[in-house]
């Protein structure tokens, strides 16, 4: 069954080998530069310039709808043969909230609340940013249902980096 990984920065070499990752999803902020890992494809990696903040500031880069509309583009496509390998810096809010986001939006008809549930199970430091969650739900047209599903999980535990974690796509 196709599934994301979710990783930190400081594991992606290390979790794309493990996972065999061929396809690829970087949320950081430039001037942040990136070679990635050699188990993923030419042409296969999305990288999203975008800081992470839930409210535009100035001098940052706010998440916008068009990254969202990118990232469920890429998904959708995504060949599904290897895991989708998803990264942010600490792997707990960019990365998490954009692994929560394929997995409905590849699976429209997807509970909500069970997602967000089991996106807690697996990775209990999660906070998935806010904003990317709301316009998400806007797009998908989750009726709120995205946004309400992640505020009752709330804030992931402290954590200094989120570990790698797989996330099915099923729920």
């Amino acid at each position: 069954m196709p599934h994301l990984v979710v990783s930190p920065l400081s594991g992606l070499a290390e979790t794309a080998k493990a996972h065999e990752a061929r396809e690829m999803i970087t949320l950081l902020s430039a001037p942040a530069t990136l070679v990635p890992p050699p188990e993923i494809r030419p042409g296969r990696h999305l990288f999203i310039d975008i800081n992470d903040i839930s409210a535009k500031a100035e001098g940052l880069r706010a998440p916008e709808v068009h990254h969202i509309e990118e990232i469920v583009a890429f998904a959708e496509r995504w060949d599904r043969s290897s895991p989708l390998l998803v990264h942010c810096w600490m792997g707990i809010s960019r990365s998490t909230a954009a692994a929560y986001i394929i997995a409905l939006a590849l699976n429209r008809q997807a509970d909500e609340m069970g997602h967000a549930l089991m996106l807690r199970r697996r990775a209990p430091s999660a906070t998935p940013n806010a904003r990317m969650i709301a316009l998400a739900d806007s797009l998908l047209e989750r009726d709120g249902r995205m946004i309400n599903a992640i505020k009752r999980i709330g804030r992931g535990a402290e954590a200094s980096e989120g570990k790698p974690f797989v996330l099915p796509l099923d729920g």
